[in-house]
C-alpha cells in the first residue's frame, strides 16, 4: 500500500513565491508519509502572456524540482511547465511552446508528457474565449511512467474529456492517472468531479486530479476542488476549501487487481463501428 498526495494551489506570476508554496506542500506530503505528490497545471507561474518567458527557464526550473525530489525523497508529478523545445530537443520555431508534465523521482526526471488536447473553446466567464493552440503546440505521444508503486499514465486538464486517452494509458499498463489541471470556474463547477470519476470508472485506474483554485490576475478564475478517485470511480477525497491545500490517500495495487479481475472491462471491450 502506498500513500499518494494531490495538491491544490493558487499560483500567481511570482515564481519564487510559488516555489515557497511548493516546498511547503512537499513537506506536508512527506509528513503524511506519501511517496508521490501531484502538482497542478501552471504551478510555477500562472500569468497570461508569460509562457515564453517562463519557458526560457524550463531547464533551471526542472533542476530545482529534481533537487526538491532528492532532498525530500519523494516522487513529483510536476503539473505543467511551458517548454520551448520538443522531447527530441528540437526548438519550436513559430513562437509557441509545449505544455509539459514531468514525472520526477528522487534520482531525477523519469518521464515527460506533452499535453495532446488543447483548450480551444468558448466559455461564459470573464475571459470568454480560450485558444491554447495560438500559444501552445500539441504533443503527440502517450506516456506511461514506471514507478515502484505502480505505472503512472500522464494526462493534463483538458485531456480528461477524452476517454480514449485514459483507455489507451490503461492498455499500456497504467495503474494511476495523473491530471494536473486549471479548470475554469464555469467548466469546473459543471464537469470536474464528474470527469475524475468517469475516467477512473472507464480505465479502472486511480485518478489524481491536482487543481488550481481562485483568482489569477483580474480575469482568470479557476475552480479548484483537487480530488482523488479510486479504481471503481468512487471519490475518495476532495478539497472543498479555497487556496492552497493537500489531500493524501492510500493506493493498493492488489486491491486494484482484484477490482479489475472481478469486472474485466479491457477484455470485454469491442471496437465496433456502429
Amino acid at each position: 500500500m502506498t500513500l499518494l498526495s494531490v495538491a491544490q494551489m493558487n499560483s500567481q506570476n511570482d515564481i519564487e513565491a510559488n516555489f515557497d508554496v511548493i516546498e511547503s506542500l512537499i513537506q506536508q506530503s512527506k509528513a503524511q508519509a506519501a511517496e508521490l505528490i501531484v502538482l497542478p497545471e501552471n504551478f510555477v507561474c500562472f500569468a497570461a502572456g508569460k509562457q515564453r518567458e517562463t519557458a526560457a527557464q524550463f531547464e533551471s526550473i526542472q533542476k530545482r524540482l529534481e533537487q526538491l525530489a532528492h532532498r525530500y525523497q519523494i516522487w513529483i508529478i510536476a503539473g505543467t511547465l511551458p517548454c520551448p523545445f520538443r522531447p527530441d530537443g528540437s526548438i519550436i520555431q513559430d513562437g509557441r511552446v509545449r505544455t509539459v508534465s514531468l514525472c520526477i523521482s528522487p534520482e531525477g526526471t523519469e518521464a515527460r508528457y506533452d499535453k495532446i488536447h488543447l483548450f480551444d473553446v468558448q466559455v461564459s466567464d470573464a475571459v470568454g474565449g480560450y485558444q491554447e493552440s495560438k500559444f501552445f503546440e500539441p504533443g503527440d505521444q502517450v506516456v506511461v511512467a514506471k514507478t515502484p508503486f505502480g505505472n503512472i499514465g500522464l494526462m493534463v486538464c483538458y485531456d480528461l474529456r477524452f476517454p480514449e486517452l485514459a483507455l489507451t494509458l490503461r492498455q499500456q499498463g497504467a495503474n494511476i492517472l495523473t491530471a494536473p489541471a486549471a479548470f475554469t470556474y464555469t467548466t469546473g463547477q459543471l464537469h470536474w468531479q464528474l470527469l475524475l470519476q468517469a475516467r477512473a470508472m472507464d480505465s479502472q485506474c486511480y485518478v489524481l486530479g491536482a487543481a488550481q483554485q481562485g483568482w489569477h490576475g483580474e480575469k482568470r478564475q479557476t475552480w479548484g476542488h483537487a480530488g482523488i478517485t479510486d479504481s471503481r470511480g468512487q471519490l475518495l477525497q476532495m478539497i472543498e476549501t479555497e487556496g492552497h491545500g493537500l489531500i493524501t490517500s492510500a493506493f493498493d495495487l492488489e486491491e486494484q487487481n482484484t477490482i479489475r479481475a472481478s469486472m474485466p472491462l479491457m477484455q470485454h471491450r469491442k471496437l465496433i463501428n456502429y
